[in-house]
């Protein structure tokens, strides 16, 4: 017998259940002619209420092959700042966050060099306005960087060298996890045997930057890509880590906090290739969230009650984008439960490239 949506409404809020729900969707960058992009490549933070994401901006041209960006203009590094749990933001462009060079072509040819420092060591990763960037090079076998600030993002210290690891190359994003005043997890993209992108792993510093060292891989050297992890802490030891493949995205669980590392599943099979976003909620679900680059093109999330082993239906944040150029998000939970999910968008694929966001209830 089938049940009614009434009926399973009611049978919904008499075992207190409610079902996920958008809110509204806000924009956080947008300019005519220019190219907001890719979230997800510089990383988000947040302090209650008040919630800064990175991403980069450009000049928007017609690419069939790629994304639609021109690459012989400057690039620019950018923060979205919002104080109202995101519904509105203001943009900046910290000094800090420069590479060497503004032109991304340059960046790839001198950043390398004399361009980063050591770290000294000693950051204090608990400190309550703590936040840290990593960026890369080259998603193949490039070196990557890291800038760090004290002041919620209004100022930022480096560039510190990221060292390879003893791999060919460091495709680094933002993805880590403090375990202490000194003590941080960091899971990055390395260069494979044939120094091509990439396969994800497992580093650690104990010394606050110092020195990181190497713990695992997370999954076998694949035949395509796995890059750009995201990472949440389920239990004292027990790691998720949510990984962008070709087209689908994997689930790998560690119970010894990034020593070793098994597979789980593949909550999304196909999305046209996009990067996870994941978060654990103060009632223990995780939270995915990632772009969908086929029509029709947008944002959607799954839910899980069980740490990943198995995953809800799939949620339709949006799907009003006019191609597939578009995703890349950071989410980040806000005081009230409710959750901010930043992304690059495009409701024209022949226009801008811009940030939005999409505040939305996970439901209970």
């Amino acid at each position: 017998m089938k049940t009614s949506f009434l009926a399973a409404s009611l049978l919904c809020c008499a075992f207190g259940q409610q079902a996920p729900q958008v809110i509204e969707h806000v924009t956080v960058y947008k300019e005519a002619g220019r190219y907001g992009g890719w979230p997800a490549n510089h990383g988000i933070w947040s302090w209650g209420n008040e919630i800064v994401v990175g991403f980069e901006i450009g000049y928007f041209k017609d690419n069939p092959t790629g994304h639609d960006i021109d690459y012989a203009k400057p690039v620019e590094h950018a923060l979205g700042r919002s104080l109202d749990g995101g519904k509105t933001w203001t943009v900046t462009k910290p000094e800090g966050l420069r590479p060497p060079s503004g032109s991304k072509v340059a960046d790839l040819a001198t950043i390398a060099g004399a361009g980063l420092k050591d770290c000294p060591g000693g950051l204090d990763f608990t400190h309550p306005d703590f936040a840290i960037s990593f960026r890369m090079t080259s998603v193949h076998d490039g070196v990557s960087r890291y800038h760090y600030s004290y002041d919620r993002g209004k100022t930022w210290e480096g560039a510190c060298r990221l060292p390879n690891l003893g791999q060919p190359g460091i495709a680094a994003r933002t993805d880590y996890i403090v375990n202490g005043k000194h003590d941080m997890l960091l899971f990055v993209a390395a260069a494979k045997s044939n120094r091509r992108e990439g396969r994800v792993l497992a580093a650690r510093t104990q010394d606050g930057g110092k020195t990181w060292n190497m713990l695992s891989f997370i999954g076998p050297e694949p035949p395509d890509y796995a890059i750009m992890p995201s990472t949440v802490r389920v239990g004292p030891s027990d790691l998720v880590s949510a990984i962008r493949r070709r087209r689908w995205i994997d689930i790998y669980r560690s119970t010894n906090n990034g020593e070793s590392w098994s597979f789980v599943n593949q909550p999304m099979i196909d999305n046209g290739s996009n990067p996870p976003s994941m978060v654990r909620l103060d009632d223990g679900r995780l939270v995915l969230t990632y772009g969908y680059r086929i029509a029709p093109f947008g944002i959607r999330a799954k839910i899980s009650k069980d740490n990943g082993n198995t995953w809800g239906e799939e949620i339709v944040l949006r799907q009003d984008g006019g191609g597939g150029d578009l995703g890349y998000p950071r989410t980040v939970k806000r005081p009230d439960g409710k959750l901010i999910t930043v992304y690059y968008f495009n409701e024209d694929a022949g226009k801008e490239r811009y940030i939005a966001g999409t505040i939305w209830d996970p439901g209970k």
